[in-house]
């Protein structure tokens, strides 16, 4: 009959893992794992206790490897954005890399909408970092000066990020309330239509475009205005 192996500790009295867990348990699967709650229940679905249960595995197994849901939360953050940067290939000119980078960070925010808030509350940390490194080396490629460049590279994140999460949140709302979004906005349309045209003569006459935008759509010409207007300041 063969001997069970020994606890080990280690000197400050945790348990080392032995080889066979640290193979069946690692950091990335714990990590794709913590997306799969993230995305069917937003941060409150992500529990450690959710966790265990999704890897079949105790939380103290967890714990070696991730200390903390704050740490959680921020490695699954920069699984998505990391794989997000490096779908995205350089174009020939990075004004073409801007728009592809943003729409591609505006489509990962709809799909995992837990990643903007996240991103909010981790801004010294990886994932802002990637981010903010790949908006800036395609700043500085525009030729942007460099008293300059903080606050082009500010705006484009606050636009990107900013737009990319109200739209997930608004996606969310409408799923959590069962809101169809032709519906919705033909509603809103109905609703600007009927407004006094001597009181609100701009926002009356946008009703039809209402019913017929596209999210993505508005979010590229935003992001265009934008591209617009550093380029404007560029010197000749």
């Amino acid at each position: 009959m063969a001997k069970k192996s020994a606890t080990r500790k280690s000197a400050t009295g945790k348990p080392v893992r032995s080889p066979r867990r640290e193979e069946s348990l690692s950091r990335d699967r714990i990590v794709e794992a913590s997306i799969a709650l993230l995305d069917d229940g937003g941060e409150d679905g992500l529990t450690f206790r959710a966790l265990s249960e999704r890897l079949a595995t105790g939380a103290g197994a967890i714990y070696w490897h991730v200390p903390s849901k704050g740490e959680l939360l921020t490695a699954a953050c920069d699984a998505v954005v990391s794989r997000t940067m490096k779908a995205v290939a350089a174009a020939a000119a990075p004004e073409a890399t801007l728009r592809d980078v943003g729409l591609a960070l505006f489509d990962a925010i709809d799909a995992h909408p837990w990643v903007g808030s996240a991103l909010m509350r981790s801004p010294g940390q990886l994932p802002m970092v990637r981010i903010i490194e790949r908006i800036g080396q395609q700043v500085r490629g525009l030729g942007v000066h460099e008293d300059a460049q903080w606050a082009a590279v500010g705006t484009l994140l606050n636009y990107i990020l900013g737009v990319g999460g109200q739209n997930a949140a608004n996606g969310q709302l409408a799923r959590a309330q069962q809101i169809d979004r032709s519906d919705f906005l033909d509603s809103v349309a109905t609703a600007w239509s009927e407004l006094d045209a001597g009181d609100y003569p701009f926002t009356r006459s946008l009703a039809d475009k209402l019913r017929r935008h596209d999210d993505r759509e508005d979010f590229l010409a935003g992001l265009d205005l934008i591209l617009s207007g550093i380029k404007s300041a560029l010197p000749n």
